[in-house]
């Protein structure tokens, strides 16, 4: 007896953004596992005939074609982390809780509201919802976009839909990751005087960056607070063996005006004696304030902007040559806790704003 299949999803962009919120995050799609969304996200937004539609892979893009003088990107990803018993979704008067419902399935229901209710915007718009935001880069959706089809990302401003408490955060901080490796010698712990024990020696190198003071650095306003953190130490081979060597993993988070080969400079300057690996290393994102659509879009949301401190995939749209901001509903600190929820308040704040903000001439 063949088991039924199970119906595909059919989701309304024009829905009420809360319903349409609560539909998305019912459609599980873990990374990796967007393909039962984006069929959906594909299928709804092809039925609009005043949008272009194309899929790479399980990403789906969505244009306009009206000749207008600018180009906005609005943009949001579709996969979640893993659930945590946070499904299916629940609602109460003031909160929309489930898996995604912060991070950021609340932003994509608010960018298909729009995608389906905005026919004819001041602005040409390109909708973007792409896979694997949530793991490692090298599977990134906007990076494959970017890689095989990067037209469709440059425009005058992009828009991400991650949470910021439906307030602008610009910019983004970089991010690098390096091994620092203390070395000794190697000998039985029955006779640990004939060795050199290196776990002992990295003390200097934890207590190094136990006073380090990490920088501020102001940028159009915005100060973007630096931090430099052990986040492993790794040593020994077994428990009567001296170790012989022991690598501290650092984790720097870094202001959007320095490059990548700065910050890498800037951590070997801290530990100039010991061998210093970079096994990662991502630029940020200025803020890009001065760009006239940024610097309209920031009036029309009417709160004062905020630095990013965290890295998103606004700095894959820097890259590119698109100034890109972080606007969404949602608390970012929820993100990723089995706990997320969205304010239904701020579902329906950043439609309207960014409803009006596309409307206005």
């Amino acid at each position: 007896m063949t088991t039924p299949t199970a119906p595909a999803p059919v989701i309304d962009p024009a829905a009420d953004v809360v319903a349409l919120t609560r539909a998305l995050v019912d459609i599980p799609s873990e990374s990796g596992e967007e393909a039962a969304l984006a069929d959906a996200v594909e299928t709804a937004l092809r039925a609009l005939p005043h949008l272009t539609v194309e899929r790479i892979g399980d990403s789906v893009v969505a244009r306009t074609g009206l000749g207008r003088d600018r180009r906005v990107i609005v943009a949001g990803h579709l996969d979640t982390v893993p659930a945590a018993g946070n499904l299916p979704a629940r609602l109460d008067p003031e909160r929309l809780h489930g898996l995604g419902a912060c991070d950021m399935k609340g932003g994509v229901a608010v960018a298909l509201r729009l995608a389906a209710t905005l026919t004819a915007p001041v602005h040409d718009v390109s909708y973007v919802f792409y896979a694997c935001e949530e793991v490692s880069g090298d599977r990134n959706g906007l990076a494959r976009i970017a890689s095989e089809r990067p037209e469709l990302l440059h425009a005058d401003l992009a828009i991400l839909m991650e949470p910021s408490d439906a307030g602008v955060e610009a910019g983004c901080q970089g991010m690098l990751m390096a091994d620092i490796t203390v070395r000794g010698a190697r000998a039985h712990t029955a006779r640990a005087w004939r060795g050199v024990n290196a776990a002992h020696r990295a003390a200097a190198v934890l207590q190094r960056l136990d006073d380090h003071t990490a920088e501020r650095v102001v940028i159009d306003g915005l100060e973007y607070r630096e931090g430099l953190s052990a986040v492993a130490v790794r040593a020994g081979v077994a428990e009567n063996v001296v170790p012989d060597n022991c690598v501290i993993t650092v984790n720097l988070r870094f202001a959007p005006s320095r490059s990548p080969e700065q910050a890498e400079a800037y951590v070997r300057d801290l530990f100039p004696a010991y061998e210093v690996e970079v096994t990662e290393v991502t630029p940020g994102a200025l803020p890009g304030l001065d760009r006239p659509a940024a610097a309209s879009f920031v009036a029309a949301v009417g709160a004062e902007p905020r630095p990013k401190l965290g890295w998103t995939d606004v700095a894959r749209f820097t890259a590119l040559g698109t100034p890109a901001l972080n606007y969404g509903p949602g608390d970012p600190s929820l993100a990723h806790t089995p706990g997320e929820y969205v304010p239904l308040a701020q579902l329906r704040a950043c439609e309207t704003r960014l409803a009006d903000w596309l409307q206005r001439r």
